[in-house]
C-alpha cells in the first residue's frame, strides 16, 4: 500500500484507526488507553473546562505515553471562544497531530507547521475539502453519512473517491466503520486511517455515563435518527435517549438554528440537556456488543482486520 503518513506515525500504529474526539466522552484516560493499544487517541480540547485544565490534561498524557506508543491528537474547534488559548497550550506540548473542526484551518496551520505538527481538517463536502487543501491542511477527515453526532451526508464510497481524485495526502474516513472488516474496506478506497467513535463510547475508559453505554449496547442501527433538533445542525442521535427526555423522535422541531438551539429540552416535567442527556451515536452502533476495555476492543478489531485481509496485498497485525 502507498504510505501517505510519515513513518514516525505509521511505525507506531497497530491499526490505522483514530479513536474519534467526542464531546463529554473523550478524556485523558481514553486517549492514553488508545495510544497504548496502538491506535491514535483524540479528544476535543473543549472537554477540558479551561485552558489551564487542558494544559494539565496534555501534561498527564505526555507523562503516560512515550515514543513507542501511538500518537494522540487534540481536536481544536475553530469557532470556539477558547481557540487562541487552546492553540497556545497545544504548542507548549509534545503534540504531533492536531484535528481542526468547524471552520477553516488557516489560522492554525502556520503556528502548528512551525512546530512540525500535522494538521488534519474535518470536511463534509468537496468544496470544504478544496478549501482545507488550499489552507495548507496535511490531511482530510471525511465526515460522511453515518458518523455519530454532527455528521456528514455524503455517501462514504463516493466521497472518498471524489477526494482522492483531487488530493494525494492522508485521508481519514469517518462514518459507519464498525469493525475490522469495514476498516479493511476503507483501505481499499485508498483511505489511510478511519475514525471510530461509537465503539469507543462503550469502553471502560470513556467518560460516557453508564446508562449511555448500556443504551448504546442495547441499540442497533434502527435506533439512530438524523435530526437538527438539538444542535441546529444535522446530528445522529440515539432514539432511546430522546424518548427518555419525554420527546417523540417522530415529532421534533427540525427548524431550530445553531444559534437558537436551546440548552434544555423536555416535556411532562422531564428536563434534558443536549449532549449530556440526549446522546449521540453513529450507524456503527450495531457493532457495539458490550462494554469492554480499549485494549480488548482493539484486539477484536485486529482479529477481524486480519481475517478480512487478502494475502499478499495488505499486511496483518499482531
Amino acid at each position: 500500500m502507498i504510505q501517505r503518513l510519515p513513518p514516525r506515525i505509521t511505525s507506531r500504529l497497530r491499526l490505522p484507526v483514530i479513536a474519534a474526539p467526542m464531546l463529554r466522552v473523550s478524556g485523558p484516560e481514553l486517549v492514553v488507553a488508545a495510544a497504548k493499544a496502538g491506535v491514535i487517541g483524540a479528544f476535543p480540547t473543549a472537554n477540558a473546562r479551561s485552558a489551564d485544565e487542558l494544559d494539565q490534561w496534555l501534561g498527564a498524557i505526555d507523562s503516560a505515553v512515550d515514543a513507542n506508543y501511538a500518537p494522540y491528537a487534540p481536536n481544536l474547534i475553530m469557532r470556539s471562544p477558547r481557540f487562541a488559548q487552546d492553540l497556545d497550550v497545544i504548542l507548549r506540548h509534545n503534540v504531533e497531530i492536531v484535528i481542526i473542526s468547524v471552520g477553516s484551518p488557516a489560522a492554525a496551520v502556520g503556528p502548528l507547521h512551525e512546530r512540525g505538527v500535522l494538521v488534519f481538517a474535518d470536511v463534509a463536502t468537496l468544496r470544504h475539502a478544496r478549501l482545507a487543501i488550499d489552507a495548507g491542511a496535511d490531511g482530510l477527515i471525511l465526515l460522511t453519512a453515518g458518523a455519530g453526532g454532527q455528521t456528514g451526508w455524503v455517501n462514504p464510497f463516493a466521497f472518498a473517491r471524489a477526494v482522492r481524485a483531487i488530493f494525494d495526502g492522508p485521508v481519514v474516513l469517518a462514518g459507519g466503520v464498525s469493525d475490522g472488516y469495514a476498516l479493511r474496506a476503507t483501505q481499499v478506497l485508498q483511505c489511510d486511517l478511519a475514525y471510530m467513535g461509537t465503539a469507543f463510547i462503550a469502553t471502560e475508559e470513556s467518560r460516557a455515563e453508564a446508562e449511555y453505554k448500556t443504551i448504546l449496547v442495547d441499540s442497533d442501527i434502527d435506533d439512530i435518527v438524523l435530526t437538527r433538533a438539538f444542535t441546529g445542525l444535522p446530528a445522529n442521535m440515539l432514539i432511546p435517549s430522546i424518548r427518555k427526555a419525554g420527546l417523540d423522535p417522530a415529532d421534533l422541531d427540525e427548524h431550530v438554528s445553531a444559534q437558537e438551539a436551546n440548552q434544555k429540552f423536555g416535556r411532562d416535567g422531564v428536563v434534558a440537556h443536549r449532549w449530556s442527556d440526549i446522546w449521540s451515536a453513529g450507524h456503527s452502533t450495531t457493532g457495539v456488543r458490550a462494554v469492554v476495555s480499549v485494549s480488548a476492543l482493539v484486539q477484536r478489531l485486529a482479529d477481524e482486520y486480519n481475517r478480512a485481509g487478502v494475502s499478499g496485498q495488505l499486511n496483518t497485525v499482531v
